[in-house]
């Protein structure tokens, strides 16, 4: 298969979460087929309802720095499906990335044919193996795996990571990780295993509980973030742990809230450095100002893009806005279903002088009538415009804004659309 035909038959595989598969099997089967790419590199895992990301983020720039060969397979991605497997620092090229998944698709039909899988991986758990063997075959010396979406059954689990990262938890995904902090903990908490070294982010006090009750099964006493102090003098924050001290950090992604990403990733960089990997404290310093993370308050072309999709991720954006922004904001907004829309909207909502929704295109959009449907009584705005497309969305939002702030926010679904329109390429399709 070329690129084209690669993305042609990942999109023929459904949406990922209109698949109702649940368990490890599937990839399990599919990666020892693969004669088990995972096992030839360490894996550090990160899990969790916020800032999983930039964590993930931090923590390549960090290890690169330090000179070591780098995996990194994150999602969704924005504009082309190739950002979700990256080595030392890059994309895998389109070339690459059709000879991988031409690989696991015939491992793959051939499993079925054998009759030991039941139907073909679907495209998440493709794209892992795709990433697992990328990783393999380039020699990594580690790799660094997002997880898609909860924890206990998403396939990154499958590779069996030695290090898990769990991120701050929050309400999200409800319908598919369940109504409770406690419940969504208890999912993503079950990348934990035994012999796992685990790093968790501060946590609210019931998710902290049910974290410590799975190490507490295997014997592990997990690391805590907090063990990194932070402090925030005139723009850069000094950061001070047990084994260092990190002076004078000009962080490279934006944000009050990154500051804490960037303890948590300190932390897993400390415990790599206990495990073998010569990270010193200059690396940790230097990767944590070269970072940089598509999406997550990035000025482009004149326009901040912020994936704010959630209740956590709409706080920590307005912060930001009240903190730096002292202009009128025209806001494109876009969300997908099973979202808090009702919280968010109160957030960031009253921070635009002009809503732009659009429907981005995903089946778990919402419509631009329910977006429309969701703005609070109570607040003043100039205009309410419900476009039927994004270059649509687009065209409003610079006739709107003047020379005031273009502000794409909402879903990273949106964000990619919007950038790839920008950038007058065609999108690839994206699952999780």
């Amino acid at each position: 298969m070329n690129f084209a035909e690669s993305q042609d038959y990942l999109l023929s595989l459904g949406f990922e979460l209109s698949v109702k598969k649940f368990g490890l099997e599937n990839t399990q089967i599919l990666l020892e087929a693969l004669d088990h790419p995972e096992e030839k590199f360490l894996k550090v895992q990160v899990a969790g309802t916020n800032g999983k990301g930039s964590v993930c983020a931090f923590l390549e720039a960090i290890c690169l720095e330090a000179g070591f060969k780098i995996g990194l397979n994150t999602s969704p991605h924005l504009v082309s499906i190739t950002e979700r497997v990256r080595i030392g620092g890059k994309d895998i090229s389109e070339d690459e990335f059709a000879r991988y998944t031409t690989i696991v698709r015939e491992k793959g039909e051939e499993l079925v044919a054998e009759g030991r899988l039941q139907a073909l991986p679907t495209y998440f758990e493709h794209v892992t193996a795709i990433a697992l063997l990328a990783f393999a075959e380039a020699n990594v010396d580690l790799a660094i795996l997002e997880t898609g979406l909860g924890g206990r059954f998403d396939a990154t689990t499958a590779a069996n990571s030695e290090v898990a990262v769990i991120t701050p938890i929050d309400l999200d995904h409800m319908n598919t990780l369940g109504a409770t902090i406690r419940e969504i903990a208890s999912e993503k908490a079950a990348i934990i295993s035994e012999d796992s070294t685990v790093v968790v982010s501060d946590q609210n006090r019931e998710a902290l509980e049910v974290i410590e009750a799975r190490c507490g099964q295997f014997g592990i006493e997990p690391i805590d973030s907090s063990s990194v102090t932070a402090k925030d003098l005139n723009g850069t924050v000094t950061f001070i742990s047990e084994y260092a001290r990190y002076e004078s950090v000009t962080l490279g992604l934006k944000g009050r809230h990154q500051v804490d990403n960037a303890r948590t990733a300190i932390a897993v960089a400390e415990a790599l450095a206990r495990q073998g990997f010569d990270i010193c404290p200059n690396d940790v310093s230097r990767g944590l100002e070269k970072v940089s993370h598509k999406g997550r308050l990035e000025y482009r072309v004149g326009i901040l893009f912020d994936g704010a999709h959630n209740v956590s991720g709409a706080k920590a954006l307005r912060a930001y806005i009240e903190e730096n922004i002292d202009e009128p904001i025209t806001m494109m907004f876009a969300a997908m279903t099973g979202k808090d829309i009702s919280e968010i909207s109160k957030i960031l909502f009253p921070l635009a002088d002009n809503l732009i929704f659009v429907k981005p295109e995903n089946p778990r959009a919402m419509t631009t009538r329910a977006l429309a449907g969701s703005v609070p009584a109570d607040i003043a705005l100039r205009s309410v415009t419900e476009a039927s497309s994004v270059s649509e969305a687009v065209e409003t939002a610079r006739a709107f804004a003047g020379d005031g702030l273009i502000l794409v926010t909402g879903s990273l679904y949106l964000i990619g659309e919007v950038q790839a329109h920008l950038q007058g390429v065609g999108m690839t399709h994206r699952e999780h």
